[in-house]
């Protein structure tokens, strides 16, 4: 049974995608429904950044909602669609973020994080976000899906289930292209591969 909470979120993001005249106040009413979802996945995701980063879990809410509602050409499905969309716009957002402080700095100022969703064999390996992107990147070229179970996964907090109702396949599908796609990047990753 589904909770009123994501049946309200999901009959707001479909009023959404029909743009009814009431499209303002329906995203003050959808931000308040979902931002502890996203605040939760904000949080996990600078858990694993540097300490001293600069944005703030709050921060990076606010500025991942906003590019999500302003997108008139998304056809919102359901919550686990929108929080889906969402973890892609907050992982931009912190490779933005990652790059302008590299630029800002000669030779380095690479962000790292450390995944604790098991990509790499060793348990706390921490990876740099640039490099984690690049990868991910590169996997996208090789097997696009398996990309986005990652990134749905890793950025987006949500589960095998969740991550199947976005990507509209099976659980197992979901639990195979993650297998394919830790190997995938454990061999990318690993130091001395030239990623």
């Amino acid at each position: 049974m589904r909770s009123p909470a994501r049946s309200e979120i999901t009959r707001i993001l479909q009023e959404l995608s029909a743009e009814d005249a009431s499209r303002p106040a329906r995203t003050d009413e959808l931000f308040a429904l979902i931002y502890g979802e996203l605040r939760r996945i904000a949080a996990g995701l600078l858990r694993r950044e540097r300490p001293e980063h600069t944005l703030q879990p709050t921060a990076l809410v606010h500025e991942a909602y906003l590019k999500l509602v302003d997108q008139t050409r998304i056809r919102w499905e359901d919550r686990a669609h929108f929080l889906g969309i969402a973890a892609r716009a907050m992982r931009q957002i912190l490779v933005d973020h990652a790059r302008g402080r590299a630029a800002r700095k000669r030779g380095g100022g690479r962000q790292r994080v450390t995944l604790d969703e098991g990509v790499l064999a060793e348990e706390g390996k921490e990876l740099e976000l640039l490099a984690l992107d690049e990868a991910m990147t590169r996997l996208a070229g090789v097997d696009e899906r398996a990309a986005r179970v990652v990134e749905l996964r890793i950025f987006g907090g949500l589960t095998v289930t969740e991550i199947a109702l976005v990507l509209g396949v099976s659980k197992r599908t979901v639990d195979g292209d993650w297998s394919v796609a830790r190997m995938w990047l454990a061999r990318e990753l690993r130091p001395g591969t030239g990623a």
